[in-house]
């Protein structure tokens, strides 16, 4: 990774577009600095510092802490990450939203935009909520509509201006905007992590027991991270065996002569499906449903009393699982297994048609070898999607399982957990994949360059 960025420097027209990037994280981190106007910064603060609503927590480790600052960038890009989901599950409820999805560039440019036009009227709903839910309960100095305006305002002013910049940081840039973005709000909270960590198990301890910690805990990132490297990388490769019919006089390597079962010439591929065909949209559905009825809690300033609700957003809060003394709560985490295993079939079914890749490859004379075409090929696929699905699934919630089992036993409160690590991995990968593509077209351009030129010298004569 190191000699690629070494590398990616050296040619000046990816060195701009990563400086290009660069410039565009050092806006979004000034962002996160500069609170709201009328707003009471020490709320937040005491805010958390007297609370263990993991909610909350969560969302601050999306915004690169500008959630706790209650900055102009507080609700970050989840307005957009919320509306890209809703638009892509409303594609199989809308026929239109459909035929937009298969129109191409024209129709992905319209999705584009309805994607816009719901993340600014998410971004109003979350920040009016806000606005008005915690400026009664003392966010605001003073809490009337003027100052409720400016905070609802600002919040979705910045909410868009983040949308912009990381759509220009896709256009003009490497990698996906979107997702760079989040990944900056991401590492930008794991120094103070890290500080947490080193006040909690080595600082104070003797010299053997503070290394052997340190050892531990580096230990167990390491083997998550390339746990999780694995499971993103990971590929199920389906064979795929095209027939061509040509004379074979005229075209003998396209010629195709059937020996037994076996199809001799034509072109041979493959359809490669990933462990983790989801991503890690099956963690955030999860988490989110987890959390929705915390957060109105907090906004209607409920939730810490007695009785059966309390119980229930106890057992909801991520906090109380896997602690020992309190395992009665740990039911919530077997809700948000099923969920994440449930919400993966349910994302991949949405995305990913057996029936459709069985038809275009019967139209495109393909066939997988040893199944036949139509009906068996769709349902080989079929159980083969459900079979990685299920292995995919597993490996999510092994990840996000091990930060919360260390959590609640150790007591090591850290914002980042599994969601945050795959989302950091696979970000990361991504982009670096993107620059070397971006190095890779580029060597193309200056070697066919070249040897034109070389060709147009030899050819004049010189």
């Amino acid at each position: 990774m190191f000699k690629t960025l070494v590398n990616a420097f050296k040619i000046k027209d990816v060195r701009r577009k990563i400086m290009y990037v660069f410039l565009m994280l050092c806006v979004i981190r000034l962002g996160s600095q500069m609170p709201v106007p009328g707003v009471n910064t020490e709320y937040f603060s005491a805010f958390f510092a007297n609370s263990t609503n993991e909610a909350f927590s969560f969302l601050n480790a999306f915004t690169g802490g500008g959630f706790d600052r209650f900055s102009i960038f507080a609700l970050s890009i989840t307005p957009y990450i919320t509306s890209s989901i809703i638009i892509q599950l409303l594609t199989i409820a809308i026929p239109k939203l459909e035929e937009l999805q298969k129109e191409g560039e024209e129709g992905r440019k319209k999705m584009t935009a309805i994607t816009r036009y719901l993340t600014v009227a998410l971004a109003l709903i979350e920040s009016a909520a806000m606005a008005i839910g915690f400026g009664r309960q003392g966010l605001l100095v003073e809490f009337n509509f003027v100052n409720a305006a400016v905070v609802i305002m600002t919040l979705t002013a910045g909410s868009t201006l983040l949308m912009w910049i990381g759509e220009r940081i896709t256009e003009k840039g490497v990698g996906n905007g979107i997702s760079i973005v989040l990944l900056i709000n991401i590492l930008s909270r794991i120094p103070q992590d890290f500080v947490t960590l080193y006040s909690q198990f080595i600082s104070g301890k003797s010299l053997a027991n503070a290394a052997l910690a340190a050892v531990i805990i580096l230990l167990i990132l390491l083997v998550v991270i390339v746990f999780v490297i694995i499971l993103q990388d990971a590929v199920r490769k389906i064979p795929v065996q095209y027939s061509r019919k040509a004379d074979p006089a005229k075209t003998p390597a396209l010629a195709e002569k059937v020996v037994g079962r076996k199809t001799i010439g034509g072109q041979s591929t493959n359809i490669p499906l990933k462990v983790n065909t989801a991503g890690v949209i099956p963690v955030i559905f999860a988490s989110s449903l987890m959390q929705f009825p915390i957060v109105i809690a907090s906004f209607l300033g409920k939730g810490d009393g007695d009785g059966i609700g309390s119980e229930i957003l106890r057992g909801l809060n991520s906090n109380n699982w896997c602690d020992p003394s309190n395992l009665q709560y740990s039911w919530g985490l077997i809700v948000y297994i099923l969920l994440t295993v449930f919400f993966a079939y349910f994302y991949t079914s949405i995305t990913f048609n057996p029936m459709e890749i069985a038809n275009n490859m019967k139209k495109s004379g393909g066939f997988i070898p040893g199944i036949r075409p139509g009906k068996p090929t769709v349902e080989y696929l079929q159980k083969i999607l459900n079979y990685i699905i299920f292995i995919g699934a597993c490996g999510l919630v092994i990840v996000q399982v091990i930060p919360y089992f260390f959590n609640g036993v150790f007591g090591a409160q850290v914002s980042f957990g599994g969601t945050s690590i795959i989302i950091i991995v696979g970000v990361v990968l991504d982009t670096i994949k993107k620059i070397e593509s971006q190095m890779l077209v580029r060597n193309y351009t200056g070697f066919l360059n070249n040897k034109g030129s070389n060709m147009s010298n030899s050819f004049l004569g010189y």
